[in-house]
């Protein structure tokens, strides 16, 4: 039991090392490069047996990871598994592993080369910043629902409204409502709106269509160049200026929790790994305080209001 608890140990300590972190990250990089270069075919023939043998040490190295990883939870290797990062980790070597076993044609071929592809992905979990974002993000989902419920709103009556007023002038961009949601997704980008802008602002026929688009789309030029600049420049102003920005403070609501938790579980190893009882006494109380701060503020407003 000494025996297994003392490897448990060691396997933690290495874990927790720069030079262990560095040497995943180095070759996650060079798994990236690899990979990279065999998407070029006559490059990929020629250095056949280079980028076999340097296919093969970035497995080793990864499988050797993960064992490490296993070892360190001593008699409990299955926590290893309890981590998502780990589970993810776990699931690309093992697929890489069993690709040579594993006889599916040509077919599942890419399925396969899916797995090495993937690999690059583990930077994510050997950077605790990287993870801080990608976590933010999954938590963000919830919320980006709602806002893209009230996007797809802004889209539906706007799209609606411009088959209507604009769509005899202008059908390349709003001759029926899928057509006009997709030419205001581009509005929203910013990416050359004002031209659409300008066909409705000043008529087809004297802006934005040449006479083979005149000859094709047999458009009815009307101009309206108070009506479309109000249109147009209310919808940038609440696509981009305002909807879109609220995509960007649910993200930085996450960002927030997600930092949160991860000082959470860098102090939950720091305790494992070196307990200071002063210290952690210290910052239970200051942590106590602080909630209670918290608590009473929100008394006082109850209280105000009553």
């Amino acid at each position: 039991m000494e025996k297994k608890n003392s490897l448990a140990i060691s396997c933690s300590q290495i874990c927790q090392s720069s030079l262990f972190q560095n040497t995943i990250i180095v070759t996650i990089l060079l798994a990236g490069i690899v990979v990279g270069a065999q998407t070029y075919k006559d490059f990929s023939l020629q250095n056949v047996g280079i980028l076999t043998l340097l296919d093969r040490i970035i497995l080793t190295v990864f499988a050797v990871e993960a064992l490490i990883k296993i070892l360190a939870e001593g008699n409990r290797p299955l926590n290893y598994f309890k981590n998502p990062w780990n589970v993810f980790d776990f699931t690309i070597v093992a697929a890489c592993l069993l690709e040579p076993f594993l006889s599916l044609g040509g077919t599942f071929l890419p399925v396969l080369r899916l797995a090495r592809i993937l690999r690059v992905l583990k930077l994510v979990t050997a950077i605790p910043k990287l993870q801080v974002l990608v976590s933010c993000l999954l938590k963000s989902l919830p919320s980006m629902f709602y806002v893209s419920i009230l996007l797809f709103l802004l889209f539906y009556v706007y799209g609606t409204m411009a088959v209507f007023l604009y769509g005899e002038n202008d059908p390349i961009h709003f001759r029926n409502l899928q057509i006009s949601i997709l030419s205001l997704f581009r509005v929203v980008t910013l990416e050359d709106w004002t031209d659409v802008m300008y066909i409705n602002m000043y008529g087809s026929n004297a802006y934005g269509y040449t006479s083979e688009d005149l000859s094709n789309w047999n458009p009815n030029s009307s101009a309206s160049p108070l009506g479309a600049s109000i249109f147009f420049v209310s919808f940038v102003l609440i696509g981009t200026m305002i909807v879109l920005n609220l995509v960007i403070g649910v993200i930085m609501n996450s960002m927030d929790e997600s930092k949160e938790e991860l000082s959470i579980r860098q102090e939950i190893q720091r305790r494992q790994q070196k307990e200071e009882p002063i210290r952690d006494g210290i910052d239970d109380l200051h942590k106590r305080m602080h909630e209670i701060t918290e608590e009473m503020k929100v008394i006082k407003k109850m209280i105000e209001k009553h």
